[in-house]
């Protein structure tokens, strides 16, 4: 038998992606994503119960070895409500429990990535908690969307300051549809965060008209995105994943399935296998 190569980043999914199935079928949401082939996801609102989502991952066979919480703000917003941020020992000790290797915040508001201070504060915040979850055996991270790319300053996006302001040790994981969304070239990003990029959202679609997350745009949810299945988009999928030189995570994500959420990831999943991109 063939040894992996490893290489070549490991699949998982987000579970944001089939929020719904899992809150109604846990353990089955679990089995049909094994049955698809996948054999690692990505958590999201684990830290209220992670002995459960922990049994019913060994049940189907999956691990978990990244995780979505919030790590920066009082409240997490998504596009379809908040959750209220727990203390970081706390996050760390559900993600240790699942078996998590990276911590990873989601989502800083607008407002705190337009001013210069704002974006320093959020790296300072994410850099003192580094040992602090190495101290739990884990590394913390962050996920971008589009709001990071607002901002200016002297010809840095607010993201890019931000990765430049963070400890190396910080892991990057890039939304490649937000990025797009962001109005930025996505696979010359890519190549330009090189080590710092352990992990991207595999994600297409059409690039609304304007930055959704702008001060003066109007409110949205994700039922306003127009996402597709891989190469049915804007996203130059492909190339960005061959741009990237130490990803170790190639993650499915839909926050607005177009059809079937399973058949949607089976999709997603035959791209990366079929294309090579994953081990």
């Amino acid at each position: 038998m063939a040894l992996p190569d490893t290489s070549k980043p490991a699949a998982s999914v987000q579970l944001y992606t089939l929020a719904d199935a899992f809150s109604a079928d846990m353990g089955g949401s679990l089995d049909k994503l094994a049955a698809i082939g996948l054999r690692d996801v990505e958590a999201f609102d684990f830290v209220r119960r992670p002995a459960e989502i922990r049994a019913a991952l060994d049940a189907s066979g999956l691990a978990s070895p990244t995780g979505h919480a919030p790590l920066l703000s009082d409240e997490l917003w998504t596009p379809d409500g908040s959750i209220p941020t727990p203390a970081p020992e706390v996050v760390f000790e559900a993600a240790a429990t699942i078996g998590m290797t990276t911590v990873i915040d989601p989502f800083v508001p607008t407002e705190r990535w337009l001013t210069l201070d704002g974006v320093t504060d959020i790296a300072d915040r994410l850099n003192r908690l580094v040992d602090v979850a190495a101290g739990f055996g884990l590394t913390v991270g962050y996920h971008n969307h589009a709001q990071e790319f607002i901002a200016d300053f002297d010809g840095e996006t607010a993201f890019e300051r931000f990765v430049k302001l963070t400890d190396e040790r910080v892991a990057i994981e890039l939304d490649l549809y937000w990025a797009l969304v962001g109005g930025q070239d996505v696979t010359g990003l890519v190549s330009s965060l090189g080590d710092r990029l352990v992990a991207v959202h595999v994600k297409d679609g059409i690039a609304p008209e304007r930055n959704p997350f702008a001060p003066d745009a109007a409110e949205f949810g994700s039922a306003s995105l127009d996402q597709r299945r891989p190469g049915e988009g804007d996203v130059p999928l492909a190339e960005a994943l061959r741009a990237a030189s130490a990803v170790q995570f190639a993650i499915i994500e839909y926050d607005n399935a177009p059809g079937d959420v399973f058949e949607d990831i089976a999709a997603s999943y035959a791209f990366l296998t079929e294309g090579g991109f994953v081990r």
